[in-house]
């Protein structure tokens, strides 16, 4: 029996091994001389519950400390050199800033200075919308700075990106401490959120959030609605990607939101594994970002919360564990910067969003997959009418090469 528990324990780290960081070189945050001619450029504003480290290129640890500060521009290789939905990790140190993500810049703030840059960012910003990126389990500071301008850059965001880490110690042996760190950073997470909400010079803040990170961004919103009777109709938008959060704690949150309430977006895939060994590790319930939204209670209690669900089920993407899919997918991660950074509704009355996919993708049977795979549930529909109507209409057209896709992205 011992060892089948061992052995069980065993699998599941080995799984949760994959949720993490990318990269084996370390220490990438060391700025380079110059970056590529045609580079493309992101510089991010950091709050972090993270220790300050003294190697240049890890500057924050995954031990924990009072916030601090930081502004880091990233230079991530011409579009041409590159695909979308992926993060180019140096093979060796100094990156090639030719075909890899490198670091251009990166200056240690006081939380003076850091607003001081913040206005002079947001200034520059349409609307002046603001988004927030708070990373998952297994993250070490790199990884999470990375994935935050590859998802800003592919997205096409024209927001001031604000990236919010906590201490993860980007270990599969430090889940425990990864999940008390969530709980150690939820008031400075809420301090940032009520700062920005305060700000005049802020027009709206949408939040983005993956993994582990979900369960930090639902408690500091719940404490922000709890102290101020509602959270702040700046806070426009919330999207959790793969939440690893037990449903019926998720439901607790959201009934402990009161008065208003931002937009929330969940990003669920029934695929998940690293879900399925979340709920395995603690032996709980369904995670919410693996539900399948159509089945009952979910869809009503979805439905009652107002709560919009993108299904990415079939979606196939590089990711072997189906936990990333919101960055990786070119689809989803521009819906993110097109419409819902926006407050656009995820359907409309002109054209199905689940047609407009297929229209963009139908290039290859493969591409036709990524788009019949992807459901837009509204709290009335898994997919709007508009849509239904339209993939009835065309079904004819592409028959049997969409049902083929739609076998292959599924996983055995």
């Amino acid at each position: 029996m011992l060892r089948i528990l061992y052995s069980t324990v065993a699998a599941a780290l080995a799984a949760l091994a994959l949720t993490g960081c990318a990269g084996d070189v370390r220490g990438t945050l060391v700025p380079v001389a110059a970056a590529a001619p045609d580079a493309s450029r992101v510089t991010m504003l950091v709050a972090t519950t993270r220790k300050p480290d003294e190697d240049a290129g890890v500057l924050f640890s995954g031990e924990r400390a009072p916030a601090s500060f930081a502004e880091i521009t990233v230079s991530m290789p011409p579009d041409t050199a590159r695909k979308v939905g992926e993060v180019q990790w140096p093979s060796r140190l100094p990156g090639n800033p030719e075909t890899d993500f490198v670091t251009l810049k990166v200056d240690k703030l006081d939380k003076a200075q850091a607003l001081k840059r913040f206005h002079q960012t947001i200034q520059r910003v349409p609307k002046r919308r603001v988004m927030v990126f708070i990373h998952g389990f297994n993250n070490r500071f790199e990884d999470a700075v990375y994935r935050f301008a590859q998802i800003v850059h592919d997205s096409g965001a024209k927001v001031a990106p604000i990236l919010f880490t906590w201490p993860s110690r980007g270990s599969i042996f430090a889940y425990g401490f990864d999940r008390e760190s969530n709980n150690y950073s939820r008031t400075a997470l809420e301090s940032l959120l009520q700062a920005l909400a305060r700000d005049p010079a802020v027009g709206e803040v949408s939040i983005l959030a993956h993994s582990m990170g979900n369960w930090v961004t639902m408690e500091a919103l719940r404490q922000m609605s709890i102290r101020n009777g509602e959270i702040p109709p700046k806070i426009s938008n919330v999207m959790l990607a793969a939440p690893d959060v037990d449903v019926d704690v998720f439901r607790s949150q959201i009934l402990d939101m009161t008065g208003h309430r931002p937009r929330f977006t969940v990003f669920v895939s029934r695929d998940d594994r690293a879900l399925a060994v979340s709920r395995r590790v603690w032996g709980s319930t369904a995670r919410l970002g693996a539900i399948d939204p159509e089945v009952e209670p979910f869809r009503s209690q979805l439905e009652q919360a107002k709560i919009y669900v993108l299904d990415m089920s079939k979606l196939s993407t590089g990711d072997r564990l189906n936990h990333g899919k919101f960055a990786e997918s070119p689809e989803v991660v521009q819906l993110i910067g097109t419409r819902l950074l926006a407050g656009q509704p995820i359907t409309d009355s002109r054209a199905g969003l689940g047609e407009r996919l297929v229209q963009i993708t139908a290039g290859t049977a493969a591409a036709v997959g990524t788009a019949a795979g992807l459901a837009i549930a509204t709290p009335l529909a898994v997919v709007d009418p508009k849509t239904r109507q339209n993939i009835h209409e065309t079904a004819d057209q592409f028959g049997q090469s969409l049902r083929d896709a739609g076998e292959a992205a599924t996983p055995e």
